[in-house]
Order: structure tokens, then sequence, then C-alpha cells
């Protein structure tokens, strides 16, 4: 199949978004979020829950980034990403079940507002967090944003160095002014993003704790079966015949991480790891 180019989707993204206002009440909005974490599986399990059924998935993308980055845009251009009513209607006579719909943007459980927008915008949403090593995962996320053109230091010891100079201050001025952005917040919290507990206890705090459903990559990974069974069940939907499992968007390393680097990221991480157990009713796999 012959790719689209890039003007094409625009062209055809913004008309879509365009129609999408002028019948804004007349959609959906999410009744569950992946809201985090970067780089730790969210387009696999994106892909396997828009496969059920009972499911209808973000008309244009699968992070949409609203409650982040595009709260100014305002609830009707959020509305305009997701399906219609009549879209739903059609999923219930076909199933018997309600349809749901949602997005993927793991930005949502790092970002100073964001959870509260949530809880304020979308009351009774579900959230669902996937946890990975939070070592491979650094790793991993500075490969990416390399790769994307978003990193100017591709060597990741000197990429950790800069991280605390680079985010210095910046959550508070992010909190004291809704609207100011920081491109290193987003793109370069290499250790910041990793340290899982922290933010799921803001989570907990906005919505409640039992409407947060934390999963293991590395169990999804291995047990994707029983992993995303349980994902149904958090989230209402009837159990149905499992879609293919498969990892998307890995990125290979060229060389592995130092061994001095592992440990001192190791040893930054313990004490977030052990807080995930009682998140997870386990240790997690990459600890022991």
């Amino acid at each position: 199949m012959t790719p689209v180019p890039d003007p094409v989707k625009r062209v055809v993204h913004a008309g879509s978004r365009g129609y999408g206002r002028l019948t804004a009440q007349r959609r959906l909005l999410p009744s569950f979020l992946i809201c985090g974490g970067q780089r730790c599986g969210t387009t696999s399990l994106y892909r396997a829950l828009a496969a059920h059924p009972a499911v209808l998935k973000a008309v244009l993308h699968k992070g949409v980034h609203y409650f982040d980055v595009g709260y100014h845009r305002g609830m009707r251009w959020y509305r305009a990403h997701f399906p219609t009513q009549r879209a739903a209607d059609r999923v219930r006579e076909r199933t018997g079940v309600p349809a749901q719909t949602f997005e993927s943007s793991p930005y949502y459980m790092y970002h100073p507002h964001a959870v509260e927008r949530i809880a304020a915008d979308l009351p009774g949403v579900r959230l669902v967090v996937l946890v990975r090593d939070p070592v491979e995962r650094a790793y991993s996320h500075h490969a990416h944003e390399v790769a994307r053109g978003f990193e100017s230091e591709p060597d990741f010891a000197r990429a950790l160095a800069l991280e605390p100079a680079r985010l210095r201050g910046v959550a508070d001025r992010m909190r004291a002014d809704p609207g100011h952005y920081s491109f290193a917040h987003q793109h370069h919290a290499y250790r910041g993003r990793g340290e899982y507990a922290t933010y799921l206890d803001r989570l907990a705090a906005a919505v409640g704790p039992d409407r947060v459903h934390v999963v293991d990559s590395g169990r999804f990974f291995t047990e994707p079966a029983a992993v995303y069974d349980g994902v149904l069940d958090f989230l209402g939907l009837p159990r149905a015949a499992h879609p293919p499992f498969e990892r998307h968007n890995a990125r290979g390393r060229p060389v592995p991480m130092d061994d001095r680097i592992r440990a001192a990221l190791r040893e930054h991480f313990a004490a977030f790891d052990a807080r995930l157990a009682d998140w997870l009713g386990h240790l997690p796999s990459w600890v022991g």
C-alpha cells in the first residue's frame, strides 16, 4: 500500500476535526484512558483494546493530548476526536453491551495539570497505566527522542546528566501558569517519568484508587491473554476472543547500557519500585 503523504494527512485530519466539531454534541466522550507510562507498551495495549468488539477507538489519533498540551482548545475540540452516538448505537445492537471509546496519551500521567483536568471533565472515567522496568524505560525513551529529532544529546549518560538542569523549576512554573509549556518536561524527563509511584498516588487522589488499574508491561508481554482479560474486567467489558498480541514501537539500541549507569539508575528507582508492589499486588517483574 502506498503511504499517504503527510501534507495530505494534515488536510484530511483538519477536515475531519472540523466536521467533528460541528457534530460534537452527538459524539461520545472516553469512558477510559490509557494515561501512561511512555515507552511502556501503551501502543500494544491500545491496539489490543481497539480490537474489542464493544470498543470504538478515537477517530484520528490514538493520543489526543487534550488534557496536557491541548486543553486550551476546549471540550468541543476534544469531542471531535471521538465516534458518534450513532456508531455507538450500532455497536450496542451488534454486541448487546454499551460501546466504550478511549484514547492513549502517556504524558497525561506526568503533566502537572492533566490528572485534575481529567477528574473534572470526565467524571467516572477509568485510567489504565502501564509500568515497565524504569531503567530500561529511560534508555528506550532517550533512543526514541533522539530518533525523532527531539533530543540533541545522543549520549545517554550525558543526557541523564543534563536532566536536572533542564527540568529545574519547570514543574513549579507549569503549576503556577497552566498555559506554560516545557519541551524538556515533555521529552527529556528520562528519570522523572520512571518514578511511577509518585504519579500513581496523584491519580488515586484525583479519581480514587478504585478507578486506576496498573499493568506490569513485563507481564503483559509474557502473559498477554491473562493481563488483557484483567483489563477488560476492570473496564466492565465482556471477555472476547483475544486479538493478536504484538509489540509496537520497540526500538533497539546499538550498544548495551553501561553497567555503572544501570547500577546508578537501579539505585535511584529502588524506593519508587518498592511502592509499586501495593499497586500491582506483587513485586514488579524487574525486581528480584
